[in-house]
């Protein structure tokens, strides 16, 4: 899809979710598409780090839930508030992401892929068993509805004008990167990273920039989640939430950004559908991925770019 078709249709979608609330008065239909917002913001800061860098990073879970938490403990132990709280989730894990990016990005693909299962897994067990901060399996609950303009966002209706709004920012920022010379250079590095530094150009800045601007808003979006939820546990951290991130991306294409967009918004409502039993739902989702993987390797986007190109080499014959 061009960019001259792509942005007008993206304005009209951006618009009808953002009148949704004033379409319906269900609270059910209202929670799916705030879900739906929160977990395509996800998945596309997900795309920038493995769709166009080719690093497929476990480490999403752990920023999802520093974030979560990070937003949570500013308002309920350090006397913040929630938009001190959402960016604070945001600075502390393009931080963390800085620190531990630096030496796992010099690894090959696959020891990073295991450091950063690693660190999702040790953010887990500090979630748990860090009692004294955490509480524990305790969680946080109780979290305050946050207040700005003299409007208290105490319902789902009115939460959800703050996930539309803080996904058409992060979505739009997102865009304009991906589409940009440095989106382009990330591409090039996936596909080929020793052409690049014959180049001149060093991959390290670029990955580790891409590795960092994904783990700061993964951690917002967490951040943002956590107060629709109004309580935080380690079950936060439920392998769940990455392998929704994942699925989303693999099935809209990783690289395409629309693709994930309109994957995230469709698939997010499959979750509340398979809610009838907790067990069973992670069956379907992994599946799911492998069924995506051997049908449309490349992703639903992949699968029609291909299809074009079919389309024209017939006409050339």
């Amino acid at each position: 899809m061009t960019r001259a078709a792509a942005l007008p249709l993206a304005l009209v979608a951006a618009l009808a979710f953002g009148a949704l609330p004033w379409l319906t008065a269900s609270n059910y239909i209202i929670g799916v598409a705030l879900s739906a917002l929160i977990f395509t913001v996800a998945a596309a800061a997900l795309n920038l780090v493995y769709g166009f860098t080719g690093l497929l990073s476990f480490a999403q879970l752990g920023f999802w839930g520093i974030g979560g938490y990070t937003a949570a403990l500013t308002v309920m132990t350090f006397g913040g508030n929630f938009w001190m709280g959402v960016v604070y989730a945001g600075l502390l894990n393009a931080v963390v992401a800085l620190v531990i990016g630096f030496p796992i990005l010099r690894t090959n693909r696959h020891a990073f892929v295991i450091s950063t299962l690693t660190f999702a897994l040790l953010v887990a067990l500090i979630a748990r068993d860090w009692v004294s901060l955490t509480r524990g399996p305790l969680g946080i609950p109780n979290l305050p509805a946050p207040h700005a303009f003299g409007i208290t966002f105490d319902s789902t209706a009115k939460f959800y004008w703050i996930a539309w709004a803080f996904a058409v920012v992060m979505l739009g920022f997102l865009y304009a990167l991906c589409s940009s010379r440095i989106g382009r250079t990330l591409v090039a590095i996936k596909q080929n990273e020793p052409l690049v530094r014959a180049q001149g150009i060093s991959p390290m800045p670029y990955k580790l920039a891409a590795f960092a601007i994904g783990a700061a808003i993964t951690g917002m979006a967490g951040g943002v989640f956590t107060f629709n939820l109004r309580v935080i546990d380690p079950l936060f951290l439920d392998f769940y939430y990455m392998q929704t991130f994942l699925i989303i991306v693999i099935i809209g294409g990783a690289g395409s950004f629309w693709g994930v967009v309109v994957a995230g918004i469709a698939l997010s409502a499959l979750p509340e559908v398979l809610r009838f039993s907790a067990d069973f739902r992670m069956i379907i989702y992994g599946v799911i991925l492998v069924a995506a993987m051997f049908v449309m390797p490349s992703g639903v986007a992949g699968w029609l770019r291909e299809r074009e190109i079919a389309r024209m080499r017939a006409s050339l014959r």
